[in-house]
């Protein structure tokens, strides 16, 4: 097909508008998800895809039920065939799809198809749907976000495609079924779903709660051998996948048009003025189809207006002719379309710098049958690039946003371990991201590219994205595996593109990177650079996520600079005393760029009771643990439970019961990231970021998370949340003085310090006040010295820090608990006191509701670690989204804290908020809302 490149050098109508009379000629163009599907087994099912999906069709045998998205697992789980594997050892009573590893654990007994390995065979997806008598003659599309491995698709006894054209987890798929729709009449669609092409030998099970260190990806990383989500055998943080979620994981629509439709837009936003942000100039590229045998003459209407902030909108349109089965290639940029530049654009700037601003551009065409196509998507205007320089013999990565650099603080990202998050949990955990101050999120490259709802989150929550391809070191041959996986070269190109194509006009997305630690064969790396370059352009590819992927010599390097990657992982993992990350921050070696250290980071107790079902102890094993410790990831390998625990006990005594255990791994939580956050800031202009390894969670787990698999934050978020606040004040604990940071591109104005020190009785050994501070732009600035204050203090000692603006109001707040041979065990006996606590206001929102509450300790003693809890039934709300949580006050002090919750998790019920402490009273507050 000859294709026609077009320009805006055509008739620009600016507010053109279709007739009524032609709009009506042709239905409105149509998107409806397919959700209700039937699912069964291709070893109990023996007809073929033609008879299942004609609409005659009727099974001899019971097909269940599945709400797709949904694997196979999800849907047999979902079934009652098979427990939930999320809970205690559940998956243990789950076949493997390995036959070998069913063999080591007896596994094979529990499957429901008798003699068989239920993985073995495909699966049989089917629904059916109705299509109006009016659309008669109209262009139908199946849209398949995602499945998992391979498929084969049938509509009214026709196969549509097979699974040589439908391969790979990661590639969308638009199927032309407009000649097999019955308009009118029921259809019926049916899917094949192949398993993987290899499904993986799984390492040993973690079913010791000090287990041997669990060989990620298995002994061998054979799981590498396919395109797919390669810690579905099992990573040192989440078992095996028992079916390794083969199905239909992504959303299936039916999409209704006429006869031309648009396709594959790229929208490129750019400030060709930086520093100056006054004008921008967005490009657009699109494909325009012709899918009817006659020649189309008509209209493409651009319209662009504001999506979350009030504003004014701009249209116009271009008249395209697309010859008849044919396409043509439409581009338009502000050097010829006036409305494609845009004055005075509200930018969109990630968390901590500005707001995440959002337009929405629409695109239709019409013409003479009426409207043929009409799609939108949300976009931001804003720039992204980077900058290597050695530091040190370190290549040192920075990243800048609308010229401005950007100090990177957040993490990796890790999908569910069944692949389950809807729309509402990817909002609930991009805002939980938010609210802890992370700006950057990392797609870990063993995991998955997520689907629309993530990236729509990311957008909207100002979350900076890090997008790892699928490869890693432990299966493509740097550490386990081979280079020659994935062993299907042209399934992972194809993957690639779709994955460009599919997510390129996301304003979150920041970087690409070949994969973490390690790099694939030549002919795989060069095709996700190259058609990163080519397919998008806008944004920079490195080589790997880490220092351990050594490219040969005449290999290109990362892009556009052809520099290495200039960021390191390598932990730390396990728990160290915060002045061990100052050194490493000091040192300007891999922490340059650090983009994977973390601690083990156990749930507080209001979770840990769902995670460990059977909290029982194992005398034979530390307190409190059993072996359900261990298959929820307490046997991290090399110790680093067995080392967190022993240092906690040591640190602060040894607990007598669950709950007080679980206290005292949450003071463990916030000294620990509060010691790399600050280490890290210490050096904030001489660091490119330091990134978690990780977030979140990808099932109920006990280790690395700042919040769990049920929403729940640990104090580690919330120290995460303090260190990183734009404007801070910290105690560096290299030469033990206090510094303000400034993250912003803005000047401070006029601030205060003061720094005051307590023995844990309340005495108050030294106080300090220091005028006239501030930074002009982003910074640190030492400002008062405590070395030697603290040198003469034997026992605990409490450093509290407030930092206060021109008009003398607190805005930020820090407390560090000393002690010179880190013996805390002093906190057992504290004195008690209570804190007075009212609700200054309720207020109901869209979405969310939010209370503003008043915390005030009016007494002569320390009140320590307070935790308010938003309360619903006696059960904590999650998510539930604190400005502040886990805060010390000192005598006199008060604080004002806000927090919102969604109002699908509220109900109608009125909550309470719960206000507990180390040494506090536990308190309960009513929380209404105020009267409309």
């Amino acid at each position: 097909m000859k294709k026609r490149i077009l320009s805006a050098l055509g008739s620009i109508i600016m507010g053109y508008l279709l007739p009524c009379t032609m709009l009506a000629q042709n239905a409105p163009v149509k998107q409806v998800k397919l959700s209700e599907f039937q699912l069964q087994s291709s070893s109990l099912v023996s007809e073929d895809g033609n008879a299942i999906s004609d609409p005659q069709y009727r099974s001899k045998i019971y097909w269940m039920p599945v709400k797709v998205p949904s694997t196979v697992l999800t849907g047999l789980v979902a079934n009652k065939v098979y427990p939930d594997p999320y809970l205690g050892l559940n998956n243990m009573l789950i076949p493997d799809a390995s036959d070998e590893f069913n063999k080591q654990y007896n596994l094979a007994q529990y499957s429901h198809i008798a003699g068989e390995n239920p993985w073995k065979k495909p699966y049989w997806y089917r629904t059916s749907f109705k299509v109006p008598a009016g659309d008669k003659g109209r262009t139908f599309q199946l849209i398949f976000k995602g499945i998992n491995y391979r498929a084969a698709v049938w509509v009214n006894g026709k196969q549509i495609a097979d699974s040589t054209q439908m391969a790979g987890m990661f590639a969308e798929y638009s199927l032309d079924i407009s000649k097999q729709v019955n308009a009118g009449g029921v259809n019926v669609l049916a899917v094949k779903i192949y398993p993987l092409d290899s499904p993986g030998f799984p390492d040993k099970e973690q079913l010791e709660a000090m287990g041997p260190f669990y060989l990620n990806g298995g002994p061998t990383g054979d799981i590498g051998k396919n395109v797919t989500m390669l810690c579905s055998a099992g990573w040192d943080w989440i078992p095996p996948v028992r079916d390794r979620n083969m199905g239909i994981w992504q959303p299936v629509f039916l999409r209704t048009s006429g006869g031309v439709t648009i396709s594959q837009p790229k929208l490129v936003t750019d400030l060709p003025k930086l520093p100056d942000t006054s004008v921008a100039k967005l490009s657009l590229n699109l494909k325009l189809a012709n899918h009817s045998t006659s020649s189309a003459s008509g209209k493409l209407t651009v319209s662009i207006k504001p999506e979350n902030f009030t504003g004014s909108a701009v249209q116009f349109s271009q008249a395209v002719k697309v010859g008849a089965n044919s396409n043509a290639d439409v581009a338009l940029n502000g050097d010829k379309v006036a409305q494609l530049m845009i004055r005075q654009p509200h930018l969109w700037w990630p968390n901590g710098y500005g707001k995440p601003n959002l337009y929405r551009i629409r695109l239709q065409y019409a013409d003479e049958k009426g409207m043929s196509d009409d799609t939108s998507f949300v976009f931001g205007i804003r720039t992204v690039s980077s900058k290597a320089t050695t530091v040190n013999k370190y290549v040192r990565r920075e990243f800048y946003v609308n010229g401005q650099r950007v100090h990177l603080n957040g993490g990796a990202w890790v999908p569910d371990m069944m692949l389950n998050r809807d729309s509402a949990r990817y909002d609930y955990e991009m805002h939980l991201c938010r609210n802890a101050n992370v700006n950057l999120v990392r797609i870990w490259g063993g995991g998955v590219t997520p689907g629309d709802a993530f990236w729509n989150a990311a957008d909207k929550y100002g979350q900076m994205v890090w997008s790892d391809f699928w490869i890693t070191g432990d299966t493509q041959g740097e550490f386990k595996g081979s280079p020659d996986y994935p062993l299907e070269g042209n399934v992972f190109i194809k993957n690639v593109i779709s994955t460009i194509l599919r997510v390129r006009n996301h304003p979150s997305l920041l970087v690409w990177t070949g994969g973490n630690e390690g790099h694939a064969r030549k002919e795989l790396y060069y095709a996700m650079r190259n058609n990163v370059i080519a397919l998008d352009g806008t944004r920079p590819f490195i080589p790997c996520s880490s220092g351990h992927a050594h490219l040969p010599e005449d290999w290109d390097k990362s892009w556009p600079d052809n520099m290495d990657a200039g960021v390191y992982s390598g932990g730390p993992y396990d728990w160290k005393d915060p002045k061990e990350y100052y050194k490493l921050a000091d040192l300007q070696h891999d922490w340059v760029f650090k983009d994977e250290t973390g601690i083990p980071s156990q749930p507080p107790y209001t979770t840990l009771p769902k995670i460990i079902t059977n909290l029982t102890w194992d005398k034979s094993l530390p307190f409190p643990l059993n072996n359900s410790w261990g298959y929820h990831d307490a046997a991290t390998g090399a110790g680093k439970y067995d080392e967190y625990y022993k240092i906690m006990a040591k640190r602060y005594g040894q607990p007598t019961d669950i709950v007080e255990f679980s206290d005292k791994m949450q003071l463990m939580n916030a000294v620990g990231y509060q010691g790399i956050f600050e280490a890290a800031g210490s050096k904030l202009t001489q660091t490119g970021g330091v990134m978690l390894w990780k977030l979140n969670a990808a099932f109920p787990s006990v280790i690395w998370q700042i919040y769990d698999w049920y929403l729940e934050p640990n104090a580690g978020y919330y120290a995460m949340q303090n260190a990183v606040e734009p404007l801070h004040i910290q105690f560096n604990q290299n030469d033990s003085t206090v510094a303000i940071i400034n993250r912003t591109h803005y000047a401070t104005g006029r601030l205060s310090a003061d720094a005051a020190i307590y023995t844990t009785d309340t005495k108050l050994l030294k106080s300090f006040h220091l005028d006239n501070l501030g930074l002009a732009n982003e910074g640190t600035q030492s400002v008062i010295k405590l070395k030697e204050a603290l040198a003469g203090i034997k026992g605990v000692s409490f450093v509290v820090l407030n930092l206060k603006n021109a008009a003398g109001k607190v805005v930020s707040h820090n407390v560090y608990w000393m002690s010179p041979d880190n013996d805390f065990t002093a906190f057992n006996k504290m004195k008690r006191t209570q804190v007075a606590a009212k609700v200054l206001k309720g207020t109901k929102g869209v979405s969310e509701n939010k209370w503003t509450v008043q915390l005030s300790n009016n007494s002569n003693q320390i009140a320590f670690f307070v935790r308010p809890q938003l309360m619903k039934n006696s059960e904590e709300v999650m998510p539930s989204y604190w400005s502040a949580n886990y805060f010390t006050l000192a005598p006199h002090e008060s604080i004002t804290v806000t927090v919102s919750a969604p109002i699908a998790k509220l109900g109608s019920t009125i909550p309470t908020i719960l206000i507990e402490g180390w040494n506090i009273d536990k308190q309960t507050l009513s929380a209404p809302l105020a009267n409309k």
